[in-house]
């Protein structure tokens, strides 16, 4: 079976199993207070261009979000967050469930349009009954979005600057940062986004690490006793080393640019493929994800051979799908689906 189900459906970049296995009986301090979370720490800020940014790694993206945005908001506060985006569509509640509601936005093309992050602040501090409501205490995107959209400079400029202007932290949600960053189509680079944001973080798990994030906090935004609280959230990881293993391997030598690069490349020839054999594109994705709209018999078909994943019915006859390039993508298996479309 070839799978473009997701970008995580293989395991662990053949480097960073190698580093792995030779570190594996390195006695190390837990709790990432070992020398390799160290290199790696010093190895982001310096990919990043600031010495101040501030490093924690965890393991997975849901654990990242719910740990991110429960320690920085205060207990009557909400976070903003697009309608689409994962936070509120697609965490399973877990955001909600520390206690912090999620205020969904309109969205469109995944994003939030700075004048409807403009226009929500301005209507809620100035309804008199604003006390009697969830406060908005931070701000969250994705980028690249759960539509493999991308926010611009412009764009991410316009929302950094409505937050500073109430005070809001901005939080960017870099799961697939790599395929952002690395986008034929973006004018957005890490040292913008460490500029713009208050924190992100550096998604590991889709590209190409076994797992673990990344988590930025800039200029002085980290919570104070950070390492208490995760771990009181069951999130701190004993054998902390695991993390800063495979982001020291993935910012040696720009690994984790050339393999957000390489996802780019195979999207675009899935481009190509699809619209080779006339198949229609729900939404341009400049990203590792594309989405398009197949013939429900068409879909069914193909699936005995090739997975990816479903996203929603475009209507009785017709189902939007998506399919995922990633780290190990090969050029055989793009050649298997252009083979199977052709059946």
């Amino acid at each position: 079976m070839i799978s473009f189900e997701s970008d995580y459906t293989t395991g662990a970049h053949p480097e960073i199993l190698k580093r792995l296995a030779e570190t594996n009986l390195e006695p190390m301090p837990g709790y990432g207070t070992d020398a390799f979370c160290e290199s790696a720490k010093r190895k982001i800020r310096e990919a990043i261009g600031d010495e101040t940014a501030e490093i924690e790694f965890l393991v997975g993206g849901t654990q990242t979000n719910s740990v991110i945005i429960s320690t920085m908001l205060a207990d009557h506060e909400g976070v903003v967050a697009a309608e689409t985006g994962h936070v509120s569509s697609h965490e399973a509640g877990a955001i909600e469930y520390t206690g912090h509601k999620v205020l969904a936005l309109p969205q469109k093309d995944g994003k939030i349009a700075p004048e409807t992050l403009e226009k929500y602040l301005c209507t809620f501090f100035s309804d008199a009954n604003h006390d009697h409501m969830v406060f908005p205490g931070m701000v969250y995107i994705s980028h690249p979005t759960e539509y493999g959209t991308l926010y611009s400079k412009a764009e991410l400029t316009a929302l950094s600057d409505i937050c500073r202007e109430y005070s809001l932290p901005l939080f960017l949600d870099g799961a697939r940062l790599a395929y952002g960053l690395m986008s034929l189509e973006t004018d957005v680079t890490l040292a913008d986004i460490a500029r713009l944001c208050d924190v992100f973080y550096i998604g590991g798990t889709k590209v190409g690490a076994l797992c673990g994030e990344a988590a930025v906090f800039m200029r002085g935004c980290r919570p104070t006793h950070f390492m208490t609280s995760v771990k009181k959230r069951g999130a701190l990881l004993a054998k902390g080393r695991l993390l800063g293993v495979q982001f020291d391997t993935l910012f040696t030598d720009g690994l984790y640019f050339k393999l957000g690069a390489h996802a780019i490349s195979m999207a675009e020839r899935l481009k190509e493929v699809f619209a080779a054999h006339g198949i229609e594109f729900y939404a341009p994705s400049p990203t590792n994800q594309q989405f398009v709209v197949l013939e429900n018999e068409r879909m069914e078909r193909l699936s005995k051979n090739i997975a990816f994943s479903f996203w929603e019915k475009a209507d009785e006859a017709h189902t939007v799908v998506r399919f995922a390039a990633g780290w190990s993508t090969a050029s055989e298996d793009i050649a298997a689906l252009d083979a199977a479309l052709s059946e």
